[in-house]
This record gives C-alpha cells, sequence and structure tokens, in this order.
C-alpha cells in the first residue's frame, strides 16, 4: 500500500482582503496560503508520506515574485525530504509564450532531489519506500504544442472547431497513456491539470488564464488507473462518487479561499491509501481562513443599526472576512450608524471588513390621498407615514418628534 498525498490550486500570491505585514513584507492573505502549506506538510511528515502529487498552479500568475517562489520552493524542498514529489505544471505556471520556462520549471533544470516536474505527457516510474508507482502527468493543455500538425489549418477554422480538435487531441493522448500504464502491474495514477465534463466548478472561472476545454469522463474513467489526481478546478468532488468499477476520479480542491464565491467551500487536500484495484482515499480539511456573508433586511426596524448588530452578534465572525449586505429603504439607510456597524464588526472578531453594501429600494412617488390642500403639516407627516406602512405606534412616535421641532421653529 502506498500511503498518497494529493493536492492542487495554491495560488499563492492573491491578496484580496489582505493587509501587509511589516515583520515579513507578506500580505495576511499570502500568508494564509503558505499555512495551509505547512499544515498539509507536518500532516504528510506525522503519517509518512510515500508519495506527493501536486497537481498544478502553484502561483496566482505566470510571473511569481521571487518571494513567491522562495516561499513555495522552502514548503516543497520541506515535502521532498520526507517523499518523492511530482510537480504538475497547471495554466496559471505556464508562461505566454510557449518557448519560454514554466514557474516550477526550475525544479527539473536545478535537477531538485526527490522532485519530478509533469510538463509533458508521459509515464513516470516513481520508487518510493513502499514499493514503485506508474504516475501519468498530463499537464494543461497548450494549444500552440497540441496542435502544431495543425498549425497551417488554424486560419480556415472557427475557435469553436479548435476547442473541439483540442479536446479530441487530449483525450487521445489520455488514452495512448492508459494504454501504456495497462502493462506494469505496480499502482497507477494518472494526474491532470484539466476540466471534466461535469464538473462543479468554483472561483477558478474569476481567475482562468487561457481559453478552457474540457473533456469527458468516460475517457479518464478507465480501470486501467487506481486513483486519478486532479487540479484546476477549486472545489472539492469525486467525479465518480458511488461508481465502484471506476477509480476514484478527484479533484483535491484548492487549500485555501480565494474569494466569497467559496464561501461554503470545505478546503484541504486528499490522502490516499493506493493499492491496485483496492484504492481508498480520505479529504482532509483544512482551517481555510472563514468568508462570511452577512445580509439584513432593516426596512422594517425600528432602530436599524441596532437591527444590523443584532445580525453580527448571531454569528462567529472571528478571523473572518466578513461582507455586509444591508436591504433599506431611504429612511431607514438616512438612520444607519456605519461607524458603530464597522466598529462592531472589528469587536466580533472580523479580521477584514470586505465591504457594506446597501441596496436602497426607492419606491415610485406615492400619492397622499385625496384633497391634501388645506391640511396640517402634522395631518399631511401622518398621511406620508400610513402611505409607508409603518406601524401605527412607529407613526405616534414620529409625529410627536415632528410636533416636537414644531414647537421649537415656531415657539
Amino acid at each position: 500500500m502506498i500511503r498518497l498525498l494529493h493536492f492542487a490550486d495554491i495560488h499563492i500570491g492573491v491578496e484580496n482582503y489582505g493587509r501587509a505585514n511589516p515583520q515579513t513584507g507578506l500580505s495576511s492573505r499570502v500568508t494564509d496560503f503558505l499555512r495551509r502549506m505547512d499544515e498539509m506538510v507536518a500532516y504528510a511528515q506525522e503519517r509518512g508520506a510515500d508519495l506527493a502529487i501536486f497537481a498544478g498552479d502553484a502561483f496566482k500568475n505566470r510571473n511569481p515574485n521571487p518571494t513567491f517562489q522562495r516561499e513555495f520552493a522552502w514548503r516543497i524542498l520541506d515535502l521532498a525530504s520526507i517523499c518523492p514529489v511530482v510537480l504538475l505544471v497547471g495554466n496559471h505556471d505556464l508562461p505566454v509564450n510557449v518557448r519560454k520556462a514554466s514557474s516550477i520549471e526550475i525544479y527539473d533544470t536545478l535537477r531538485v532531489p526527490n522532485v519530478w516536474v509533469g510538463d509533458h505527457y508521459e509515464l513516470l516510474q516513481i520508487d518510493t519506500e513502499s514499493g514503485p508507482v506508474k504516475v501519468a502527468t498530463a499537464p494543461y493543455p497548450v494549444r500552440a504544442r497540441l496542435m502544431e500538425d495543425d498549425a497551417d489549418s488554424h486560419g480556415r477554422r472557427t475557435i469553436a472547431d479548435l476547442d473541439i480538435l483540442l479536446q479530441e487531441k487530449l483525450e487521445l493522448i489520455l488514452r495512448d497513456l492508459a494504454n501504456e500504464a495497462r502493462q506494469a502491474e505496480m499502482p497507477r495514477v494518472l494526474t491532470g491539470h484539466f476540466s471534466i465534463h461535469g464538473a462543479l466548478r468554483g472561483s477558478e472561472k474569476q481567475v482562468m488564464l487561457g481559453r478552457d476545454i474540457a473533456v469527458t469522463l468516460a475517457n479518464i474513467a478507465d480501470p486501467v488507473w487506481d486513483y486519478v489526481a486532479m487540479g484546476h478546478i477549486h472545489q472539492h468532488q469525486n467525479m465518480t462518487n458511488g461508481r465502484d468499477d471506476l477509480p476514484p476520479i478527484v479533484y483535491s480542491g484548492s487549500m485555501e479561499r480565494i474569494d466569497f464565491g467559496e464561501e461554503g467551500d470545505e478546503k484541504g487536500f486528499v490522502w490516499v491509501e493506493l493499492e491496485r484495484s483496492a484504492t481508498r482515499w480520505e479529504f482532509v480539511a483544512l482551517p481555510a481562513r472563514p468568508f462570511v456573508t452577512l445580509r439584513v433586511d432593516i426596512r422594517a426596524a425600528n432602530n436599524p443599526t441596532e437591527a444590523v448588530m443584532d445580525r453580527i452578534r448571531q454569528h462567529d465572525l472571528t478571523e473572518a472576512v466578513v461582507r455586509l449586505l444591508i436591504q433599506a429603504d431611504p429612511e431607514s439607510n438616512a438612520m444607519l450608524n456605519i461607524a458603530a456597524i464597522e466598529r462592531n464588526l472589528r469587536e466580533a472578531g472580523a479580521n477584514m471588513v470586505a465591504g457594506i453594501q446597501r441596496h436602497i429600494e426607492q419606491p415610485e412617488r406615492e400619492r397622499l390621498g385625496p384633497t391634501p390642500e388645506g391640511l396640517a403639516p402634522l395631518e399631511l407627516l401622518e398621511r406620508y407615514f400610513a402611505s409607508r406602512e409603518l406601524t401605527s405606534e412607529r407613526i405616534e412616535r414620529l409625529l410627536q418628534a415632528a410636533q416636537s421641532l414644531l414647537d421649537e421653529t415656531h415657539p
């Protein structure tokens, strides 16, 4: 049995909803992503991992700054001191020009011990302390590389035609890798960085680099594989859930939340006990930064600010990135104390207030009833308040306040 660690989509460099740490020079959000890696490496050390597969997307963009590269390298070296590590090239790791180096190619160039870079479609044999493993690498499909033979015909094809052709070429390569792996008796793993038809997507669509294609599940769900370690889609899922006749095809998901699109998603990595035709696996959740959306309707509230604070008290906001969405009307909006609300969010333990958004209802002007001419000011006010469907108790309090103002103005 081979103890396999599967992780993906780290995206070091995401800094939204963070603040700079003067001691490290790093954004607090970058530190979040690095902590998740540290927690994963500690787990691998404790459990005695035999092999680690990173299924692509180390950084937020294709040209990470040297500091981000250094922080990632330290953790990969820590992991490589425990077990062999396969680093698959994802779309965020690729250069704009296919002839340039990827952001993780340096590990191959320097021949870093115990680290393999999967930048080609090939079948590797990795020798671990518990025995050999066949690992097929399927990096993100690069159009310029896969379709070199069709370069002359590109001008006569639509973009849709080219997408279909690219998908067909990738599926053919995946079948060839399966046929090659079929000759081996040892455990076999496929790792890929691309979309599969039917996968539930997360926020990766918001940070996508390049055009995306999706392959059909049937071209991957081959019993020749004992486990398929996928990257690219941020939401953890097993594409063959409930199918004991097919191998687990698992997106590990990202290890830290990128934005509010991943608010409800668990984040972590996958621990696999790999055996021929008897693989077991589990998702290991990590304490990712909480993202919390608070929604409150204050249109009927007697004290709108207190109504918002009451909603804040109902949630655990410790170290969370929080956004507050308020449904208001002009009257309740005017009564809001935003400074007090922001202070209350910080006192509740929020790490960052991402924003306080107010949706203010602007109803059409309503008639106050027949023949308003000749009515006294308080009578006009009473009709207006009634048209706003306020309670009789609140109308009475407002009229009393209005009378006080009138008395001060015209003693």
